[in-house]
C-alpha cells in the first residue's frame, strides 16, 4: 500500500494534466486583460473606437480625418535596457521606451502615429510586472496621440528564465500622400537643429552594462552623475517622444528632414535624412554633453568618436530646416516642449569626405 501511495497525486504517470500545471496560467492572463482595458480606453482617438479583446484591432483612417493616406509602419524593441529593468525590478519606463522607439521612427517620415500593438513574452506571467509595463505603453501612446488597439501576452514555460520577459512593439502611422517624406529634401545651406534627449534612451545598453560592471557600483547605489536617484533608475529614464512637437514643426513648411538618433548615434543617423551629395557639419560645443554621457565616457574610457557613434550624447532628434524658416520651426518645437539647439549646417559633400563631421570633439572626455 505504501508503494502505491508514492505514485498518487502529481507523481501518478497517467493522471490528467492541466495547462496551468504545464506552466501557463490562463486566469492570470485574464486578470491582466481586465487591467489593460481601461488603459487602452485612455489612449483612444478618432479612428480607433473598438474595444480590446477581439482577434484583431481595427482602425478607420477616414474617421481619423485622412483623405488620401499613405501608411507607414515601424517595429522595434527595447534592447538590453530591458535586462537592466529586470535586474532592478523597475519596469515603469520600458513600456514608454517601446512606444518611443517605434513612433519616433514614424514621425521622421512625416507620419502621424495612429495605432500601436505590443508583444509581451515571458516564461511565467508576473501580472504586476506586466501591468506596470503596459501602463508605460499606454503612457507612451497618450504622449504620441497613438491608440493602443491590441497586443499579445505569451506565456511560454521553458523559453525564458524565471523573471525574464521580452517586449516588441509595432506602430502604424499615416500621412497625406503629398506630405510624406520619402526622399531626402534637404539641401546645402540648410540649418540643423538638435532636440535634447532625456538620457541614454534605448540604445547602447550592452556597453552601459559593461561600464557599470567596471565601475564596481550596484544598481541601487546613488548615480555618480545624479545623486538624487539610484544608478539604475537614472539610466532607466524613458526615451523622449518627439511626435507632437515634430508634427507641429512640419506644419510650418520649413522642415526638410528629421533623423531619430538611435543606434549609430550622431555619426550614422543624420545622413539618413539627406542625400549622399550632402554632408553635415555639427558643432558639439553648441550643447553641453549631459553628465550621464560624461560619466560613461570617463568610467569606461570610451573615446569621443566611439561615444558619438554609440549614444545620442544629448541629442535625440535632428531637424534640418530651410534657412528662412529657422525661427518658425524653432518656435514650434519650443512650444511643443523641446529644448532646441542650433547644432550645425548642411554643405556640399566633397568626394571622399565623411557624411558627418563632428567639430569640437576635443571638449569631450578623452
Amino acid at each position: 500500500m505504501a508503494e502505491e501511495e508514492t505514485i498518487t497525486g502529481l507523481d501518478r504517470p497517467n493522471r490528467p494534466l492541466t495547462y496551468k500545471e504545464a506552466g501557463v496560467d490562463i486566469d492570470a492572463a485574464d486578470r491582466l486583460i481586465d487591467f489593460i482595458k481601461p488603459l487602452t480606453k485612455s489612449t483612444m482617438r478618432p479612428g480607433a473606437d473598438g474595444s480590446i479583446g477581439g482577434f484583431g484591432g481595427v482602425f478607420d483612417p477616414k474617421a481619423a480625418g485622412f483623405n488620401d493616406p499613405v501608411f507607414v509602419a515601424a517595429t522595434d524593441g527595447v534592447g538590453t535596457k530591458l535586462r537592466l529593468a529586470i535586474d532592478t525590478g523597475n519596469y515603469s519606463g520600458v513600456g514608454t521606451d517601446l512606444v518611443a522607439m517605434c513612433v519616433n521612427d514614424l514621425v521622421v517620415q512625416g507620419a502621424e502615429p495612429l495605432f500601436f500593438l505590443d508583444y509581451y513574452a515571458t516564461g511565467k506571467l508576473d501580472v504586476e510586472a506586466a501591468r506596470t509595463v503596459v501602463a508605460g505603453i499606454a503612457e507612451g501612446c497618450r504622449q504620441s496621440g497613438c491608440a493602443l488597439i491590441g497586443g499579445e501576452t505569451a506565456e511560454m514555460p521553458g523559453m525564458y528564465e524565471d523573471g525574464d520577459f521580452d517586449l516588441a512593439g509595432f506602430a502604424v502611422g499615416a500621412a497625406e500622400r503629398e506630405n510624406l517624406i520619402l526622399e531626402p529634401r534637404a539641401s546645402a545651406g540648410d540649418i540643423m537643429l538638435g532636440l535634447a534627449s532625456s538620457g541614454v534612451h534605448s540604445n547602447g545598453f550592452s556597453l552601459v552594462r559593461r561600464i557599470v560592471d567596471r565601475s564596481g557600483l550596484g544598481w541601487s547605489d546613488p548615480a555618480p552623475f545624479d545623486k538624487s536617484q539610484s544608478l539604475g533608475d537614472a539610466l532607466l529614464a524613458p526615451t523622449r517622444i518627439y511626435v507632437k512637437s515634430c508634427l507641429a514643426a512640419l506644419a510650418t513648411g520649413g522642415v526638410t528632414g528629421f533623423a531619430h538618433i538611435t543606434g549609430g548615434g550622431l555619426l550614422d543617423n543624420p545622413p539618413r535624412s539627406y542625400a549622399d551629395t550632402i554632408a553635415a557639419e555639427i558643432d558639439v560645443t553648441t550643447w553641453d554633453l549631459p553628465p550621464v554621457f560624461r560619466w560613461l565616457a570617463e568610467t569606461g574610457g570610451v573615446p569621443a568618436s566611439e561615444l558619438a557613434r554609440t549614444f545620442n550624447c544629448g541629442i535625440g532628434m535632428t531637424v534640418t530646416v530651410s534657412p528662412d524658416k529657422v525661427d518658425a520651426v524653432t518656435e514650434a518645437l519650443s512650444a511643443g516642449g523641446e529644448t532646441v539647439y542650433h547644432i550645425g549646417r548642411l554643405v556640399e559633400r566633397v568626394d571622399g569626405a565623411p557624411s558627418v563631421t563632428l567639430e569640437g570633439l576635443g571638449t569631450w572626455p578623452a
